[in-house]
C-alpha cells in the first residue's frame, strides 16, 4: 500500500532553498520521517541531485548518539559540505534529542550551548538547505516559535486526510469512510489489517507515546490518573462546548476527585501542543468579539480518540465536525465556532435574546465561509433547522451545508449550497462551487 503526501511534499518544494530552516512538526508518529528521509529525499533525485549532496541524520540510532552533543553534531555536518558550488540537503531527524552542553570556552556556567546554536549556524552557510524532525515530546510549535523566531519554516504535518487515505486505498466506497471514521489517518494503522492490531497499535500510541511524552516534559508527577481521565472526557465530549469549570465540576460529581480549572487548563494546554488536541474558539458573528468560555476541543486523529474509548462512543454527527474542522486547518483555514445572538419571544410574549451556533467560520485572507454539518437534511423542516443560524448572517460571505448523505451539489433559494462530505473532502474547490 502506498501512501502518498503531495500535499506536504509541494509545501517542502515551495519552501526549498529559502534560507530558513524548514522544521517538520506535528503529532508523532503521523509521518515527518518518512516524508522527509522518502518522499522528499526522492523528489530531490529526481530533479538530479545527487546522493552525495543529501546529508542524512537520524538521531534516533544508538550509532548517531555521539551527535547528540551540539558541537559534534556542527562538526559532523561542516565536514560533509566538501564542495562550495555545490547545494547540499541536510535532513536532521529527532534534533531534540541533542542534549543542552556547557560552553566548554567559557567558565560561566550560565552560558549553554543547544541544537538552536549548531542549527542557526549551519543556516549561515550559503550552499546549506536546512531540514529538520522534532517529536512533541520537546519540538513542540511553542517552541518553535520562542527559539527560532523568524528563521524558522515550520511545516505541519497530519494524519491522513480522507482523501489521502483513498488514495492509499485506491478506492472511495461506504467501506472506506467506515474505516476512516473508526480508525483515522495514521499511517501505520491504515497497513494494518485487523481490528485488533489497529485498535492496540492506537492504544499503544497513546499510552506509550503521547501520555509518557506530556508526562516527561513537564515532569508531572501528580495527577498523572486525573490527566489520562481528562482526555477520556474529552474524547467522549468532542463537538460539545466546554470549560475547565465544567470539566473540574465533572471530576468532583463524577469521580470524587478535587482538581482546580486552572490545572485542567493547563493539562489541556499539554494536549495541544503535543498536537493531540486543537481547540476552537467561538465567535460573536454580529459583535465581531470573541467570546472566551465555553469553547470546543477537536481530536488531531479520531482513531486515537475511538481507541481512547475503546471504539464505545461512534457518533456519527460529533465524528464527521471533527473531520470537517481537521480538513479546514489543513487547507490552512483560520476556523471559529460561530454565535449568531437574535432577540425572539417567548410563549409569554417576553422579549429574550438567544444564541445560535454556526458549526464553524471558516477565514483564509479576504474569503470566508460559513460551514454547517449536518448528518442529513431529508425534508424542509429538518433543512430549516440545519440553516435556521445561516439565514440570520446577514453579510454576502457563503454559507455551506456539509451532508453525510450522497447527494448532487445544489443551492437553495438564499444561496445555501448544499455538498456531500464525499465531495467537501475529496474536492478541494467543492466549497467554491
Amino acid at each position: 500500500m502506498e501512501i502518498k503526501r503531495d500535499l506536504y511534499l509541494n509545501k517542502l518544494i515551495s519552501k526549498k532553498e529559502n534560507g530558513l530552516i524548514k522544521v517538520i512538526t506535528g503529532i508523532r508518529r503521523c509521518g515527518k520521517s518518512f516524508l522527509l528521509f522518502n518522499i522528499y529525499h526522492d523528489y530531490l533525485i529526481s530533479i538530479g541531485v545527487n546522493n552525495n549532496q543529501i546529508i542524512e541524520l537520524s538521531l534516533e540510532e544508538t550509532q548517531n548518539i555521539k551527535y547528540r552533543n551540539p558541537l559534534e553534531l556542527d562538526k559532523y555536518i561542516r565536514s560533509l559540505i566538501t564542495d562550495k558550488n555545490k547545494m547540499y540537503y541536510v535532513f536532521i531527524d529527532e534534533i531534540q534529542k541533542v542534549e543542552e552542553i556547557q560552553n566548554p570556552y567559557i567558565e560561566n556556567q550560565i552560558s549553554k550551548i543547544t541544537f538552536v546554536d549548531t542549527l542557526l549556524g549551519l543556516m549561515k552557510i550559503k550552499n546549506i538547505d536546512l531540514y529538520v524532525t522534532g517529536s512533541n515530546s520537546k519540538m513542540l510549535s511553542s517552541d518553535i516559535l520562542t527559539e527560532f523566531k523568524d528563521r524558522g519554516d515550520e511545516i505541519r504535518v497530519n494524519p491522513l486526510t480522507y482523501k489521502e487515505f483513498c488514495d492509499a486505498y485506491g478506492e472511495v466506497s461506504s467501506k472506506t469512510w467506515k474505516e476512516y471514521i473508526t480508525y483515522g489517518g495514521m499511517p501505520l494503522s491504515v497497513i494494518k489489517k485487523t481490528h485488533e492490531e489497529k485498535s492496540k497499535y492506537l492504544k499503544d500510541l497513546f499510552t506509550k507515546t503521547y501520555i509518557t511524552d506530556v508526562i516527561e516534559r513537564h515532569k508531572i508527577k501528580e495527577n498523572k490518573d486525573s490527566l489520562e481521565e481528562l482526555l477520556n472526557i474529552v474524547s467522549s465530549s468532542i463537538g460539545s462546548l466546554t470549560n475547565p469549570k465544567k470539566i473540574s465540576d465533572t471530576f468532583k460529581s463524577v469521580k470524587q476527585t478535587n482538581i482546580s480549572p486552572t490545572t485542567i487548563s493547563q493539562y489541556l494546554d499539554y494536549f495541544i501542543d503535543a498536537f493531540l488536541l486543537s481547540k476552537a474558539m467561538r465567535y460573536d458573528i454580529k459583535g465581531k468579539k470573541y467570546i472566551n468560555t465555553p469553547l470546543k476541543y477537536y481530536f488531531t486523529d479520531l482513531g486515537l480518540r475511538n481507541a481512547r474509548l475503546n471504539f464505545r462512543q461512534q457518533e456519527e454527527n460529533h465524528i464527521m465536525e471533527n473531520i470537517i474542522y481537521n480538513e479546514l486547518l489543513i487547507r490552512d483555514f483560520d476556523v471559529d465556532v460561530g454565535v449568531i445572538e437574535y432577540n425572539t419571544k417567548n410563549e409569554k410574549g417576553n422579549g429574550e435574546r438567544k444564541q445560535l451556533e454556526v458549526d464553524f467560520i471558516a477565514n483564509k485572507g479576504s474569503k470566508k465561509y460559513y460551514i454547517q454539518s449536518a448528518l442529513n437534511i431529508d425534508d424542509d423542516i429538518k433543512r430549516k433547522q440545519e440553516t435556521f443560524s445561516l439565514t440570520r448572517i446577514n453579510d454576502s460571505f457563503k454559507k455551506i451545508v456539509v451532508i453525510k448523505n450522497d447527494i448532487l451539489p445544489w443551492h437553495d433559494e438564499k444561496g445555501i449550497l448544499y455538498i456531500s462530505i464525499q465531495d467537501f473532502l475529496l474536492k478541494d474547490d467543492s466549497i467554491d462551487w
